[in-house]
């Protein structure tokens, strides 16, 4: 089942033609409707909180005062939120994206949510005549800040044509993955890897330190080894510099994990790694660090090893 197409899109997104809408702007979603801007598309937003669009408004995006009155104004339109429920709000409230849709619309949620919603806002965009992706993302801030996000797709293929130019805006590396969701499912996929990597970054560097290593250049080994990942490559130096700003929340990536034990225990799956590192991930939540990073989660193992030493204290 195809959905129709934008009639100002010749096929392609340009900047001389294709209006883009822009909703939720915060770790993520700022700097990446900033490419957009540089780009030269003409740029419609709205968020939750004024302050955090100043930076775009200042260069040349235009507020508009709601979901709605953003679709109203734009071609394509990318949300970018933090939760379900928002998602849920922004698509299908009073005042949401689906009020002020119409025909030849492409609606994109970047936000990771659940793949069974995805899929009903692409059977409710289409009722408009539009056609709606879920493409969630991997890469966190670095990746938004340097246009190298990992982009997972759903829905058509005729609508992830058209709107291409704008991912590749966005990332470096775009995967359409099928229909509907296949896009979610994948991104729960990438949640899967990161939650099992983290733990053993962290336990990695807390053993480390206790056997009185010298962090850094023990680093210097592994990262040129078969313990290879962005996450030795990026988050370890935070940890070690106790920088546990975030990239990319503890609340949102606990959240992401459960959707995936969920989605898994309709499959009758068990998996006993996502489950440990959602327990774990729960406890830095308990230490009042949901808003940090997620390689926040060193705070809870040190908590468990009963406060001892810090493994991201300065290197011996």
């Amino acid at each position: 089942m195809t959905s129709p197409l934008p009639p100002q899109l010749p096929g392609l997104a340009a900047p001389a033609t294709t209006r883009i809408g822009w909703i939720g702007t915060g770790v993520m979603g700022g700097p990446m409707c900033q490419h957009l801007l540089h780009a030269g598309y003409r740029l419609t937003l709205f968020t939750r909180n004024r302050t955090k669009a100043l930076p775009l408004l200042t260069k040349g995006a235009t507020w508009a005062d709601s979901p709605r009155a953003v679709a109203e104004q734009t071609d394509v339109l990318f949300t970018m939120v933090g939760f379900p429920n928002d998602v849920r709000e922004v698509y299908f409230g009073k005042q949401g994206v689906l009020a002020g849709s119409r025909p030849g619309m492409v609606l994109v949620d970047m936000t990771t949510t659940e793949p069974s919603l995805a899929s009903a806002i692409a059977e409710a965009a289409q009722t408009h005549g539009a056609a709606a992706l879920d493409a969630p993302v991997s890469g966190g801030d670095v990746g938004a800040r340097n246009a190298t996000l990992s982009v997972m797709v759903g829905g058509e293929t005729e609508a992830v044509q058209a709107v291409m130019p704008l991912f590749e805006c966005l990332g470096k590396n775009i995967v359409h993955q099928g229909g509907p969701g296949a896009g979610q499912h994948t991104k729960l996929c990438n949640q899967i890897v990161i939650a099992g990597t983290m733990v053993g970054v962290c336990e990695s560097l807390l053993y480390g330190y206790r056997a009185g290593l010298d962090v850094p250049r023990m680093l210097e080994s592994i990262r040129g080894g078969a313990a290879a990942c962005w996450t030795l490559d990026h988050l370890a130096p935070r940890i070690l510099a106790r920088n546990f700003d975030p990239g990319f929340f503890v609340d949102h990536f606990v959240k992401d994990m459960g959707i995936a034990l969920e989605e898994a225990r309709r499959r009758d799956l068990t998996l006993p790694g996502l489950t440990l590192a959602h327990q774990l991930y729960q406890k830095v939540q308990a230490l009042g660090h949901g808003r940090s990073g997620t390689h926040a989660l060193m705070l809870a193992l040190e908590a468990l090893s009963h406060g001892q030493e810090s493994a991201s204290s300065p290197s011996r």
